[in-house]
């Protein structure tokens, strides 16, 4: 890791393109490689060096990670042009994301504590378990101050330990490696926290993610009172959170499917760590063929509510009309397989779905069933992940609650 100054000034000036800067000043943080016109340095820059952004009129922007090799070519991290970034610059930025939430989710240790983009630190995810921390670097801007992000971690929450996942693909598009390791201290395979006076076992290890779904506590939670008296299938169901949510708030039955083996292991335990163990049944499978029996009517376990949380299927944006199919495909099939008056709560979590696509796949996958449906509720990610208005790469989650009519 190259060595970064413990108070480090810009290294680069980068100069936009004319008219270039309406969207920066709009608040959005990116820059694209396509939008510059020039970058003056004494040397060649290096990925994640610091850069002055300024305008084609010389109009200083402020500051921002420089990248020469990637189409997000600068990350805006301050206004101020001034603005020394050190230690004390990660543990301003990182006090203030903890400030907020500390107000929506009060009472909560574990909830996502950064938001890259939406907290001001670019490409910097960190989710809080407890005493224990999970990193994602996403930046190279990022990767080369890792140092002075831990110490700033260290400074304001003093944890047992710190895990690094950097495990997920947008890495490359840095020409970062991808690793997991512990950072510091010492960080469990699994460990204990509270949702919404909710007991989870999370895998920090090995687990999805960082180890927990924290983007859909709120929709949990929005869920419950619709839960009670249904019998409930829940596909995707990785840990268990709405299945055991569905559970203790009065659900007749659930049935909760997931294709991995160590995910179930884990969804049981919550289930047992909250007292629904026989109220639950964990199977594993493929959702989808599983699902296309339902819509069948071939299954002997006749829900009324479905949960359809799939992963992401959009690793790109060449990918999206491809994924909107397979996902109105999806929806389509559960709104067959439910009977008049049941619900459907159904999630997307890719950045490259907008929410209007989203609603365009429902219609989509109500005309696929032909079933009336009424859209009770559309939602988003929780508010631990806060979405930066300008910047609607920062709004990747979208859920609706529907009702077949």
């Amino acid at each position: 890791m190259p060595e970064v100054p413990a108070e480090e000034r810009p290294v680069a000036r980068v100069i936009l393109k004319p008219h270039q800067e309406d969207r920066l000043l709009a608040g959005h943080v990116w820059v694209f490689s396509n939008e510059i016109r020039e970058v003056l340095a004494e040397a060649e820059p290096k990925p994640g060096d610091l850069a002055l952004v300024v305008t084609a009129g010389g109009q200083e922007l402020g500051l921002a990670f420089y990248h020469p090799n990637s189409l997000i070519a600068a990350r805006m991290l301050t206004r101020s042009p001034k603005e020394p970034i050190d230690v004390g610059f990660f543990v301003r930025r990182l006090r203030e994301a903890m400030a907020y939430r500390e107000k929506v989710c009060p009472g909560e240790t574990a909830y996502r504590l950064c938001f890259g983009e939406s907290d001001g630190l670019p490409g910097l995810v960190v989710d809080r378990y407890g005493s224990a921390l999970v990193v994602q670097v996403l930046s190279a801007g990022i990767e080369r101050r890792l140092d002075l992000v831990a110490a700033a971690l260290e400074e304001l929450l003093k944890p047992k330990g710190i895990y690094l996942k950097n495990d997920h693909r947008a890495r490359q598009l840095e020409g970062l490696p991808l690793e997991c390791r512990t950072l510091s201290g010492a960080v469990p395979e699994r460990t204990p926290i509270v949702e919404g006076g909710l007991r989870f076992l999370a895998p920090l290890g090995e687990g999805q993610k960082t180890g927990h779904y924290f983007d859909q506590r709120d929709n949990r939670a929005f869920l419950r009172p619709y839960f009670e008296g249904r019998s409930v299938l829940d596909l995707y169901c990785y840990t268990g959170g709405f299945a055991v949510n569905a559970a203790k708030a009065g659900a007749k039955s659930v049935l909760a499917i997931d294709s991995s083996g160590p995910a179930l292991t884990i969804a049981r335990e919550n289930a047992k760590l909250n007292g629904v163990e026989g109220a639950v049944s964990f199977d594993e499978g493929d959702a989808e063929k599983i699902l296309e029996s339902f819509a069948a009517l071939q299954q002997p376990f006749k829900p009324d509510f479905i949960v359809l949380d799939p992963p992401s299927l959009v690793p790109a944006k060449k990918h999206l009309p491809k994924a909107i199919r397979l996902y109105a495909k999806l929806n389509g099939l559960a709104l067959k397989a439910l009977p008049r008056g049941g619900l459907l709560a159904t999630a997307t979590c890719s950045h490259h779905v907008s929410r209007e696509d989203f609603v365009k796949m429902l219609r989509a996958a109500q005309a696929r069933a032909q079933r009336a449906v009424r859209l009770v509720a559309l939602r988003g990610q929780s508010a631990d992940h806060p979405v930066l208005l300008a910047m609607p790469e920062t709004e990747y989650l979208h859920f609706a609650l529907l009702e077949v009519l």
